[in-house]
């Protein structure tokens, strides 16, 4: 690797008396003997010359240095993002080994792309002020490390003394603040971006905020921008941030670019297998059918005949355990009807009677007698008690049970007050209602995007605990298809509209519904679950 006569030839060194104008001649005598040695490979390091490798002894330091980024941004990248250095990337000479580097480390660190920065002018009295993501984010200057290298021959051959300077970043949150190694004159700059994960994922945050709040000002090129960077800070995070990031991304962009998801009956058939799965995955669901299981078997303690109407079917996963917990109620279980109520199959399929079968072939095996009937509506809202053959409530204790579902009624205009007018007409011994508590249906759509993001990356955070399976990655699909729906949609479409424990209370208060306490098997099961959370993160250290 040659280089030019004047890279070698410094100033004046003033440190030695003798080096000045009086010596020019021999002075420039053994600059150019020095040049000539270094041509023919004299000052390369001996040990990397005889493996194939032409590197200076006085650049051993940088080249290890620009190895060690090499290793570090390959072990971050992504396996596609490996593929193209077999197709599209041009490869440089290795033998070469510093030039070799500099190649290698540009493919792994390309421009960023151009972002017309004008759109963000408007917004600086913006809560989150647009100024604070600049276009380049992934590239910020806090984290860039600047290596200056110095080649200079004229340090009376004492190639130790190579100079090298590590610049610290002026930011206060850099990770190296003011180390220097060796400082002298430096002749040329060589520029290596780190990207720092942490702050990265700060700006991601800042990032999604500001673009949620320009879609709500209506400045789409601003928001357009935006999303892309997005993108971009996304790569740079791992685990449960990168993947709420990405979902959130997705919605907005459809949002922008007005690609709402559809919703049909594939998608409700969808929905149920995916909610399957996040049951499988998460105690959350199952936490949720014991407690409103426990509530039901307490209301219906010392009746003969007992009937569940289920607003939430599915797959009835709630319905084997309470199925068995009647079995081994003291005095012999009771006759049991189930109404099971669910959307229409995708494949026009009485998937209801499916899971009726199946139950059947329990109760069959646990000795109790049952009923069941399943009815398939669109919506709860089309509803009618009439249709539900109640019997008098001499014979037959009822109770009702909703898990996710009444929130999908609050974007239909008199939807939800019609279906609580039927569950008073049902008149159950009790009514069990499962939501999440969130405040995803206000009016404001940046509040009602800060509250999903808090909510959902909870969620996300919960599940990186759960082994890889394809539950897991189902559950995340699942989760997924939520925010885009809450993001992305308005109007009729937007059916994820989660409210607070408190909104809900006044609601059922306003429809003549009182809550009810939970029985003592019920608290003494939350209070040992309680200790062993808590004893778990003692352990943990958490």
């Amino acid at each position: 690797m040659k280089r030019d006569l004047h890279q070698f030839q410094g100033p004046p060194d003033t440190r030695f008396p003798n080096h000045g104008t009086a010596n020019t001649g021999s002075s420039s005598k053994d600059k150019m003997m020095k040049v000539k040695e270094e041509e023919d490979g004299g000052n390369m390091d001996e040990l990397l010359a005889v493996l194939g490798y032409k590197v200076r002894s006085s650049e051993m330091a940088e080249v290890a240095l620009k190895l060690e980024q090499l290793e570090t941004m390959m072990g971050n990248v992504q396996e596609d993002g490996l593929s193209n250095l077999a197709t599209d990337t041009v490869h440089y000479n290795p033998s070469e080994l510093y030039s070799w580097l500099d190649n290698m480390l540009t493919e792994f660190n390309p421009p960023p792309p151009e972002i017309n920065n004008s759109f963000l002018a408007g917004a600086g009295g913006s809560d989150y002020d647009l100024k604070a993501i600049p276009g380049n984010a992934i590239y910020a200057r806090s984290n860039q490390f600047a290596i200056d290298s110095s080649s200079s021959s004229n340090q009376a051959g004492d190639n130790s003394q190579s100079t090298k300077r590590l610049k610290s970043c002026s930011s206060p949150d850099s990770l190296v603040t003011g180390t220097t190694v060796t400082t002298t004159t430096t002749e040329s700059t060589r520029s290596m971006v780190l990207v720092d994960s942490q702050e990265n994922g700060v700006r991601l945050v800042h990032a999604l905020m500001a673009c949620a709040e320009a879609i709500q000002n209506n400045d789409l090129s601003i928001a357009e921008a935006l999303v892309k960077q997005i993108g971009f800070l996304a790569v740079s995070q791992a685990g449960a941030m990168r993947k709420v990031a990405t979902y959130f991304a997705e919605a907005l962009a459809r949002r922008i670019y007005r690609l709402s998801p559809p919703q049909t009956q594939i998608d409700h058939s969808l929905s149920d297998t995916l909610q399957m799965h996040f049951y499988e995955t998460c105690p959350y669901l199952k936490f949720a059918h014991f407690t409103a299981n426990q509530a039901i078997l307490e209301a219906f303690e010392g009746k003969k005949r007992v009937h569940v109407i289920d607003f939430s079917m599915n797959q009835g996963l709630q319905w084997p355990a309470l199925m068995q917990a009647l079995a081994l109620r003291e005095g012999g279980p009771p006759v049991f009807r189930l109404t099971g109520i669910g959307p229409p199959a995708a494949d026009n399929s009485d998937h209801l009677h499916e899971v009726g079968c199946k139950l059947a072939q329990l109760a069959e095996a646990i000795h109790v007698e049952f009923e069941y009937r399943g009815f398939v509506a669109n919506s709860l809202a089309d509803l009618d008690a009439s249709m539900l053959e109640l019997r008098p409530s001499e014979i037959e204790a009822v109770a009702v049970n909703s898990v996710f579902e009444l929130h999908k009624l609050l974007g239909r205009t008199g939807g939800i007050e019609k279906v609580l007018g039927v569950v008073k007409q049902i008149k159950p011994v009790i009514f069990t209602v499962v939501e999440q508590e969130s405040n995803h249906n206000g009016p404001v759509f940046l509040d009602r995007f800060t509250e999903s993001l808090h909510y959902y990356s909870t969620l996300f955070d919960s599940l990186e605990g759960v082994p890889s399976s394809q539950d897991k990655v189902m559950s995340e699909v699942y989760l997924g298809k939520q925010i885009c729906n809450l993001v992305a949609c308005e109007g009729p479409d937007r059916v994820e509209r989660h409210e607070t424990l408190s909104q809900w209370a006044n609601r059922f208060g306003t429809s003549g519904f009182a809550p009810a306490h939970l029985g003592k098997r019920v608290c003494f099961w939350l209070c040992l679950t309680a200790a062993k959370v808590i004893l778990w993160r003692r352990i943990m250290g958490v």
